[in-house]
């Protein structure tokens, strides 16, 4: 599996990953252009025949604080660590810019908290994160889960993820 940066000629099958989610109402919609806006945010797994089997981003919010979003992997390669290791680097990203408070909004709590995310209340977030939110069609009765990386801001081994998006 290779783990890189997105090309402009990724952005079709990371679309076709969200928007399968997304339609299973699991995940929330990107659209394409929001895709390519956010292209230097993402990070994406690659397989041996070069098709994107996984895709995670990290958004920064504010000084130390980022969001991890838009975490998918495909159905044919789920429980294979994909996930947590899309996470992984992307959490050793923000630390390499100073990024101290990590948090996701997720439908799936289990993946995240054997990675070592707790489950927080939406109003421990800063209002500056919301500023997306206005846009999407579920605002202002938002029904995912808020969490952020526990104090030691460590995530498991792959071997003891139990769970994987």
């Amino acid at each position: 599996m290779e783990y890189r940066k997105p090309i402009f000629d990724d952005i079709e099958d990371i679309y076709k990953l969200v928007m399968e989610y997304a339609k299973e109402g699991v995940m929330l919609a990107r659209s394409r252009n929001t895709l390519y806006e956010t292209i230097r945010d993402m990070i994406v797994a690659v397989d041996e025949n070069n098709r994107v089997v996984g895709v995670g981003a990290l958004h920064i919010i504010w000084a130390e604080l980022a969001e991890v979003r838009t975490m998918a992997v495909s159905p044919s390669a789920i429980r294979q660590g994909i996930g947590a290791e899309i996470v992984r680097r992307l959490l050793e990203e923000g630390r390499s810019l100073g990024v101290k408070k990590f948090f996701t909004l997720t439908y799936k709590p289990g993946f995240f908290q054997t990675l070592g995310f707790r489950t927080i209340t939406k109003n421990d977030l800063p209002h500056k994160v919301w500023k997306d939110c206005i846009e999407c069609p579920k605002f202002p009765n938002c029904d995912e889960i808020a969490m952020e990386l526990d104090e030691s801001g460590e995530i498991g081994s792959i071997a003891e993820v139990q769970w994987e998006i």
